[in-house]
């Protein structure tokens, strides 16, 4: 098979369009949404808490999310999700950027992305045949690590040149790509009766990660891993009192873990699949921990770079392992809630983890956060290698 296989077919080309400009416009507008909140408030604490804020409706949204993904129309469900980002962008541009309208608009854009992202996630099975599917998950990964560099890189230099309400509206029109785009797409609908109705049917996907322990293994080592080991919430401050640079090397800190994603995305669409999986994920959970730190470690601006391009490539192994795990060890008719609890899943490690750097950054500094964190990211690799000989013999075959 073609490592570009996948782009032949129609669908597949609108959803992947879709999801580069989604996440495009998503991270530019969470480096302008922080780079407003410490030039206003100078603190850790107000940064992490954009975490909480936004993890909120992921955990208690993320079933419900997951039922409605799996009973309703998908496409639909995208759509309508992806109004709820505009209202939001706009919202950012015209209004006053205080913490107040700042937190409100994240709050909002999370709760749309709680719903959109088990539908877009589910839908690819639709669009895209078995044989094409791990092809298509590693460029879907590509797509979203390019936006994750060029969308903060872009946002850094309109910061030193402009403003953030400069930032906000070009998300705006990248809402309107993606609306375009999704809006375009033509997928199977999953028929409402295929799935009934009742608290049983909205706990199906728990329950099937719960009973599978090598998924459950698998995104467990993501939570734990990726909620000690971040440092994204606390790069304004590394980049203002540690670096002592500006708005733009703010943007290409918060590229640069993107950066090591695409080279290693691309790398597998190219190389094919890992075949020890279970090892392969173990050791780069463990390379994310050395990375951060070092990178907490660092005064140099081009070593911290080097450090977060390193996290990007050995979190982006863990991304396309977990995803391929998930997709296809799940019956079509459950990969909607079963979605979402990996989306709860990823949703806490990322977004707690925020809230995580930012209180322990205001108790002990920035510094002890980050490599504290990193000691802890490689005590749970070890530890989920010593307890689970799933997740170790786990091969793709």
């Amino acid at each position: 098979m073609s490592a570009y296989s996948s782009f032949r077919l129609r669908d597949y080309r609108f959803l992947l369009t879709g999801g580069f400009f989604s996440n495009f416009g998503l991270q530019m507008m969470s480096v302008a949404a922080s780079w407003d909140l410490y030039q206003q408030t100078r603190s850790a604490m107000v940064l992490g808490n954009v975490g909480l804020v936004q993890v909120a409706p992921a955990v208690l949204l993320s079933l419900w999310a997951g039922h409605v993904a799996d009973r309703l129309d998908r496409r639909l469900v995208m759509v309508v999700s992806q109004l709820a980002y505009l209202a939001s962008a706009l919202t950012l541009a015209l209004s006053p950027h205080s913490v107040f309208w700042i937190y409100g608009c994240l709050f909002v854009t999370a709760t749309a992305r709680t719903f959109q992202g088990p539908a877009r996630g589910a839908i690819l099975s639709a669009i895209v045949p078995p044989d094409a599917l791990g092809n298509a998950i590693t460029w879907n990964s590509s797509a979203q690590e390019i936006a994750n560099v060029s969308g903060p890189a872009l946002a850094g230099l309109l910061l030193a040149l402009t403003s953030t309400a400069t930032v906000y509206w070009v998300q705006v029109g990248c809402v309107a790509i993606t609306l375009v785009s999704f809006a375009a797409i033509r997928s199977r609908r999953i028929e409402p009766h295929s799935v009934a109705p009742g608290a049983r049917a909205f706990l199906e996907g728990l329950r099937f990660v719960c009973a599978d322990k090598l998924i459950l293994s698998a995104v467990s080592l993501d939570l734990f891993g990726v909620l000690f080991g971040g440092a994204t919430a606390l790069l304004p401050i590394f980049a203002v009192d540690i670096l002592h640079a500006g708005p733009g090397a703010l943007g290409w800190l918060r590229a640069a873990p993107s950066i090591g994603a695409v080279l290693m995305a691309v790398t597998l669409a190219h190389y094919g699949r890992i075949v020890h999986a279970g090892r392969a994920l173990l050791t780069v959970v463990v390379g994310f921990g050395l990375a951060t730190i070092g990178f907490a470690f660092s005064k140099s601006l081009w070593l911290s770079m080097l450090m977060l391009i390193l996290t990007g490539v050995f979190d982006n192994v863990s991304v396309v392992l977990r995803h391929s795990l998930v997709q296809k060890g799940t019956p079509d008719h459950l990969r909607g809630r079963v979605l979402a609890v990996n989306y709860i899943f990823i949703s806490c490690s990322n977004q707690l983890g925020a809230v995580e750097s930012g209180w322990t950054a205001a108790w002990l500094g920035a510094v002890p956060s980050v490599w504290l964190g990193g000691v802890a990211t490689i005590l749970i690799a070890a530890g989920c290698a010593a307890l689970s000989p799933q997740l170790r013999r786990w091969r793709q075959e």
